[in-house]
């Protein structure tokens, strides 16, 4: 089968009619009307069904895509997105409650996360998951957890490895970590699960997020299946499952360049049959989320002024940090970078101006677009921020400041 290309430029992905943004086909204004209120988001099932279909494309058929739910948890879209992976990843009671309502199967249900309290574990094991386990103290827990309700816990370990995802945007292997047991601890955290009756189902190595370099990514694939197989020499039995994380980045800002995935993919496919043909019961899963859904959503909110101060325009909206804290740049950015912004109703509009975007927060951290250059526009117009599909909503303060919560919805 023929490989596809994804959309080159971010927003261009998204159709416009009359000068005006198609969000799910359906245009800005009459969707705003539809949804009943600003600010919200909206998330494209299109675009988040053809990432996934690219992706599959491109990627050996026998390596497991699964969907880590953090990047964005509402309830249908999980829903929507369930049937086409091949299983979820949670970390938290409230996900994993989410997974299951949404029909996947608890056999391809896994819960990571460094603090799970006895609640969390308790559903866990009751549910039938797996668990990733992150420091011996969780495997005496979940031991005891198994004897009270007759249930073996299905155990990976997630391991720290001794070495980190080059270039990526948030390191979470390598060093120091609260992420996971210290590779060099593993082969006693396996003794210690082994004594303890734990049923082994493998191990789960994550090592960074939002990587855009092809090359790094492979290395630290490569790494990471090799540390597994080595680390397996001293497990109570062959693993079942070796979870080697996500990491794929999407771009979000000028001169950033999509992920070549077939580059990936043929890297990926050569491993996967050497260890196919060693291990022939053994699954290789890949976990992601930003990368599935990041660039099928919008955040929409209203203008609601218009000022000029000593000689700069600020256009003044009801949405803001509190809704969406990534594009204020105050979620991991060291340098603050403008998401792509555009005003959806006038696309076609040839006049532009040198403006910022601002919310109602009384804080100049409230910062939706610094000095962009925009369309020009006018109170009641539609602000529209791009890559907004992934850690938006609730990976923000709403209630900082106790202003009106945004709604999602999925189109």
């Amino acid at each position: 089968m023929a490989k596809k290309t994804l959309p080159h430029v971010p927003m261009n992905q998204f159709k416009t009619q009359a000068g005006e943004l198609l969000i799910g086909g359906i245009p800005l204004t009459q969707l705003a009307a539809r949804v009943g209120q600003t600010p919200f988001y909206a998330y494209d099932r299109q675009l988040i069904e053809q990432r996934i279909e690219v992706f599959r494309q491109q990627m050996p058929e026998n390596l497991d895509l699964h969907y880590a739910i953090k990047a964005n948890p509402m309830p249908a879209l999980v829903d929507f997105i369930a049937p086409q992976v091949d299983g979820l990843d949670v970390a938290s009671l409230k996900e994993l409650r989410i997974a299951l309502d949404s029909g996947m199967s608890a056999d391809n249900i896994s819960m990571a996360g460094p603090g799970k309290n006895l609640t969390e574990l308790e559903a866990a094991v009751a549910s039938g998951i797996t668990i990733n386990c992150e420091s011996t103290t969780e495997l005496t827990r979940l031991a005891a957890i198994s004897e009270k309700l007759g249930i073996s816990a299905k155990v990976a370990l997630r391991i720290n490895p001794d070495f980190s995802l080059k270039a990526s945007g948030m390191k979470m292997g390598g060093g120091p970590q609260q992420f996971g047991i210290d590779s060099e601890q593993a082969p006693a955290a396996l003794k210690r699960l082994s004594e303890l009756g734990l049923k082994f189902i493998g191990f789960h190595i994550f090592s960074g997020s939002q990587n855009l370099k092809e090359e790094a990514l492979i290395e630290t694939q490569n790494q990471t299946l090799d540390l597994a197989l080595k680390l397996a020499e001293n497990a109570p039995e062959l693993p079942s499952v070796i979870n080697i994380g996500g990491g794929f980045g999407v771009p979000y800002f000028p001169g950033e360049k999509r992920l070549n995935l077939s580059q990936i993919g043929d890297n990926l496919q050569q491993r996967l049959q050497q260890l196919s043909m060693r291990y022939p019961q053994l699954k290789v899963v890949t976990e992601l989320g930003r990368f599935l859904v990041a660039e099928a959503g919008v955040y929409v909110c209203q203008i609601t002024d218009i000022k000029i101060s000593r000689g700069h325009k600020f256009l003044i909206t009801n949405g803001g940090l509190h809704h969406h804290l990534a594009a204020s740049g105050n979620f991991g950015q060291i340098l603050r970078k403008n998401y792509p912004v555009t005003i959806g109703n006038r696309m076609n509009q040839n006049n532009s101006e040198r403006v910022s975007v601002v919310g109602p927060l009384c804080t100049p951290l409230d910062l939706l677009a610094d000095k962009m250059e925009l369309p020009c526009a006018e109170i009641d117009d539609l602000v529209v921020i791009f890559q907004s599909g992934a850690y938006g909503l609730t990976a923000s303060p709403g209630n900082f400041l106790s202003h009106p919560q945004a709604i999602e919805v999925l189109v």
